[in-house]
């Protein structure tokens, strides 16, 4: 009898040892898209809830400061909300990176060329645009959360002493530079979404080839009218519509 190398000497096979949950889940193909499509909706309930509170500076300063007063009045549940969407935003990059490095590596060489012009090019720009957003989102938690791009907002209050965010924001848009930054960040990130909506529901195997055409629509209408939202609010502050409390008198 021929043994194998790993065989025992009683001629019965080892099995490999089973992975646990959590290592199966950050290590398979199939594990990895799960994760990328939870952290993609956690995502994107943040990104819809962020943009219904930035267009209540159209209701003006004692609105949206009210707004942002209740916020900061979650205290410790803030920071957990904090938390919880920066490990998503993370985790979700990270595994988009590990998966487009997956692909790259099991697509063959001749194979490449028929499966760039195959692949729409949201697709293909995934990884670019999600590490652009990200670097813009830390930018902006700097801004407008953490206040240290400009020391001024450090000494901006309203009337009754809350944080003035609504002048925070409209100072921080007359910037040219920040709203045209702003504006090309929103429209990756709503690139992104295009494509990244429609994986979502694949990758939970919630998908049916019949629908596949209606969700691509619906992530196009979803992205642009995310696009119209978020950039409403720099666009106002630029052109005027939007102006400082003082300004109004």
């Amino acid at each position: 009898m021929l043994y194998r190398k790993g065989m025992p000497m009683n001629g019965t096979a080892i099995t490999p040892k089973a992975r646990s949950f959590p290592v199966a889940l950050v290590t398979s193909s199939l594990g990895k898209k799960y994760l990328a499509a939870v952290t993609g909706f956690i995502s994107f309930g943040y990104i819809v809830g962020h943009m219904l509170g930035n267009l209540q500076i159209f209701l003006g300063q004692d609105r949206l400061n009210s707004y942002a007063e209740f916020l900061h009045s979650l205290g410790a549940g803030l920071w957990i909300i904090r938390i919880v969407l920066g490990a998503a935003f993370a985790i979700h990059i990270w595994m988009g990176i590990q998966l487009k490095l997956e692909n790259w590596s099991a697509r063959p060489m001749g194979y490449e060329s028929k499966a760039t012009i195959q692949a729409d090019l949201a697709s293909r720009t995934m990884i670019w645009t999600g590490l652009i957003v990200f670097a813009f989102f830390m930018f902006h938690i700097l801004q407008f959360t953490a206040r240290v791009t400009d020391p001024s907002y450090q000494k901006l209050f309203d009337e009754a002493g809350r944080v003035d965010v609504y002048s925070m924001v409209i100072l921080g848009f007359r910037n040219t530079f920040v709203s045209v930054f702003y504006i090309i960040a929103v429209g990756l990130l709503c690139y992104h979404l295009t494509h990244g909506f429609k994986s979502m529901w694949q990758s939970i195997g919630w998908n049916k080839p019949q629908y596949d055409k209606c969700l691509g629509r619906l992530a196009w209408v979803l992205s642009i009218i995310i696009f119209l939202g978020f950039s409403a609010v720099p666009i106002a502050v630029l052109t005027g519509l939007v102006k400082l409390p003082t300004e109004g008198m």
